[in-house]
């Protein structure tokens, strides 16, 4: 079985106000600077790594263990952790240091001044990078589904967005953000990136900002367009459903099915779909490029996967928290009902902040 793993990044707030706070180089030095925790591009928010793990369980353990210690150092220095595709408030956000990240800055000027936003990053292992673009090639259709799972964004400066996931609005504004064309070998991808270096428009490798990718620093394919889940369940789950995709597409490309081969503006219309309803209204059929209710285009998900996750005994758990996710929603209507419920937006945070911390979910594995 293919071993998988997460990066999620997670805000530090107030916890009376909700506001973000510029305290990240303080929670790491209570935490002693562990090598799993990183800074991010605002100090106002902080990164999880887990390891490369094999089972369900063995992902959640470490992500419920990450957001629990990182949650402690932060009340340490006065705040708390909130897993939230984006801040719901307007406000000043600080840059990291170093030369690249202020490089970014320079160049990228307002896009990269309200960049403030958290995304789940599931890593997958692959046996080359022949395999990952081939891979890459086979699973384009389906991540505008991920997106509206992962939904966890509708509140952006103050307002009510309109959207599931505004974090995909925003993310997008990058110039190499978002769905890509095929690739068809791995030769062919590197040539690509180095043009599109070679442009001058982004700085370097490092703002190859694709929905799915190679990574650099690992032998994965690393799928980056979900928010960052307000329950730690919600996000095992994606992680599976995740790599299942990666295997099947492994098994399809060798053999011999070719890619689907969507055009990218209809994989675009597709993810801005998904980020506008979430699991609240129609998605984009991955197989049929037409609107059909949330439920059977991830129906169409669970059969796609099916052959995959019944081989690793993930696929009745999987159905289960998919289809609680479908009658609960995501973190989205978590977030809608917090607002209503309270007196505004600091409710949405502080409501966020306790999510962060449980335990509970949909992913049963008794039956």
């Amino acid at each position: 079985m293919r071993t998988f793993g997460v990066e999620e990044e997670l805000l530090i707030v107030d916890p009376d106000t909700g506001d973000p706070l510029a305290l990240v180089d303080r929670v790491l030095a209570v935490m002693g600077r562990p090598r799993d925790v990183e800074r991010e591009f605002k100090l106002e928010q902080v990164e999880i790594q887990t390891q490369p793990c094999i089972t369900h369980e063995e992902l959640l353990g470490q992500l419920y263990h990450g957001r629990r210690a990182l949650d402690r150092a932060a009340r340490q220095v006065g705040a708390r952790i909130a897993a939230l595709g984006t801040s719901p408030f307007r406000s000043a956000t600080h840059v990291s240091p170093g030369e690249r990240f202020a490089a970014m800055v320079e160049e990228f000027r307002l896009t990269s001044q309200q960049q403030l936003t958290c995304g789940l990053h599931v890593h997958v292992s692959i046996d080359s990078p022949d395999e990952g673009v081939a891979i890459l090639d086979r699973i384009r259709e389906w991540l505008p589904l991920l997106v509206a799972l992962s939904a966890n964004s509708p509140f952006w400066h103050g307002s009510n967005t309109g959207y599931a996931s505004f974090r995909t609005q925003v993310w997008n504004r990058w110039p190499t953000a978002g769905p890509q064309q095929l690739f068809g070998s791995a030769q062919a991808y590197e040539r690509l990136v180095a043009a599109m270096v070679g442009t001058g428009a982004i700085l370097d490798e490092g703002m190859v900002y694709f929905d799915a990718r190679l990574s650099r620093r690992h032998p994965t394919v690393e799928v980056r367009a979900q928010d960052v889940c307000l329950n730690a369940a919600d996000a095992a789950l994606i992680a599976v459903l995740v790599r299942g995709l990666v295997e099947t597409a492994a098994r399809d490309a060798s053999d011999g099915r070719p890619p689907l081969g969507t055009q990218v503006a209809l994989l675009r219309l597709a993810s801005w779909r998904a980020s506008r309803s979430g699991l609240n209204g129609a998605l984009v059929h991955p197989l049929e490029a037409r609107p059909v209710p949330a439920a059977d285009a991830m129906g169409a998900l669970l059969e796609h996967l099916g052959p995959v996750l019944r081989e690793s005994g993930e696929l009745a758990p999987a159905e289960r928290a998919v289809h609680g996710l479908l009658a609960g929603g995501s973190g989205e209507r978590a977030q809608r009902e917090a607002a209503s419920d309270g007196d505004g937006l600091a409710d949405v945070v502080r409501a966020a902040v306790e999510a962060t911390q449980q335990r509970d979910g949909g992913w049963d594995d008794g039956a």
